[in-house]
């Protein structure tokens, strides 16, 4: 494996490249997670020039805790070792548990979240829900018309906010002609191939097929965040990063600014593109943990949060349930279990928040996993953090 440090050595001009086509998985990524900046173009989700918000220390030492998954003990330590650690964060009532960075990550630096953006990208959708600006029980169609001689004619928003659209799109990660592949080329992450649309709003008035009737199961979608980017443009008139910085980033306290990495046109990836700090992360945890609010103020309703558990279970489907045998999705969150307020963000490569309001309980990981998803890896993270809850909450 090549030395990720080698990749920029201001010593050595000459030195290893990454390639285009492969940046975002192993071995490169335990490097380009960090450094997205000078890979892809970006634009910034500014923090604002408001307060912001405190996280306090109340440090316990858990290297030493122990808990099982699948038949193996090993210990919080072990566990960060082995699993591709980048950053480690745990909140209790708004305290730093532990913290921890691995990887040469550092508090200041920023890590691409993955699909972790799909659940920042929903909270800045129930904001302007709440506010009566977005209509989640209207179609779809009515803020992009243009969508009308595609498979989301007669979507709702909230079916596409919970992933129910109907709509076909293979999202088979290691298939280099699938949908999810076309995503890469048209966020601007990698090259085209002749043929294919260059941007994502080409590719999704390009989603002309259905496999299912529209909110009849949950199925797995990520083109659907971005149909919700989209919608949220038109309302607001803002881009994508300028939106977020003003309804969210800003309001509730970032320490650093954010960024999105943006398509040729200038859309910033709604469904992944996101990057932002370990403790940033752990803030907008803590503000969904509080209920939506912060400095004082509500920032996101109240009604968006207390909603969040009501997930369809029933539609959830079993290829889902590998890794949350009782779960569901809604309004861009994963939840854990039927009347448990756990909310959980995932994104490929083994980035997770863990937002548990009930013990006022927070905890975010950001790694860089060699495979895209790998089920045991999230039940051991998992398993990890409800271990470190019931010993400090």
């Amino acid at each position: 494996m090549t030395d990720p440090s080698q990749y920029r050595d201001p010593r050595n001009p000459g030195g290893p490249r990454i390639p285009r086509a492969e940046w975002d998985g192993a071995p490169h990524n335990r490097w380009t997670f960090q450094n997205v900046r000078q890979i892809v173009p970006t634009a910034e989700v500014w923090r604002g020039p408001g307060p912001v918000l405190p996280l306090s220390s109340a440090p316990q030492n858990l290297a030493g805790l122990e808990f099982e998954c699948d038949g193996t003990r090993q210990t919080i330590a072990e566990f960060l070792d082995t699993s591709f650690t980048d950053g480690f964060i745990v909140l209790h009532k708004g305290a730093i548990v532990t913290e921890t960075y691995m990887n040469g990550m550092q508090p200041r630096t920023t890590h691409l979240s993955q699909s972790v953006a799909k659940s920042i990208v929903g909270t800045v959708a129930g904001i302007l829900h709440g506010r009566g600006e977005l209509d989640f029980a209207a179609p779809v169609t009515h803020y992009l018309p243009e969508l009308a001689n595609t498979a989301y004619r007669g979507a709702t928003v909230q079916q596409v906010m919970d992933m129910q659209s109907g709509v076909l799109f293979d999202e088979t990660y290691t298939s280099p002609d699938s949908h999810i592949a076309k995503v890469d080329a048209a966020c601007g992450w990698k090259e085209p191939k002749p043929g294919w649309p260059d941007t994502m709003w080409k590719l999704i008035t390009e989603l002309t097929e259905s496999e299912a009737a529209h909110g009849e199961s949950f199925r797995y979608r990520s083109i659907e965040t971005d149909v919700i980017g989209f919608i949220l443009q038109r309302v607001s008139g803002l881009m994508l990063p300028e939106l977020v910085s003003r309804e969210l980033w800003a309001p509730m306290g970032a320490e650093e600014d954010a960024y999105f990495t943006v398509d040729p046109s200038g859309y910033g990836l709604a469904d992944g593109g996101f990057n932002a700090t370990l403790r940033d992360y752990a803030r907008f945890a803590q503000l969904i943990c509080n209920v939506g609010a912060a400095h004082g103020r509500q920032i996101v309703p109240r009604s968006f949060i207390i909603d969040l558990p009501n997930g369809d279970h029933a539609k959830f489907g079993d290829d889902y349930r590998i890794a949350l045998p009782k779960g569901a999705y809604h309004n861009q969150f994963w939840l854990e279990e039927p009347g448990e307020p756990v909310a959980i963000c995932r994104g490929v490569f083994g980035q997770l928040i863990y937002i548990n309001p009930r013990h006022d309980f927070v905890a975010v990981k950001l790694s860089t996993w060699p495979e895209f998803t790998h089920p045991r890896r999230t039940r051991t993270a998992l398993a990890a953090i409800r271990a470190i809850r019931a010993v400090v909450v």
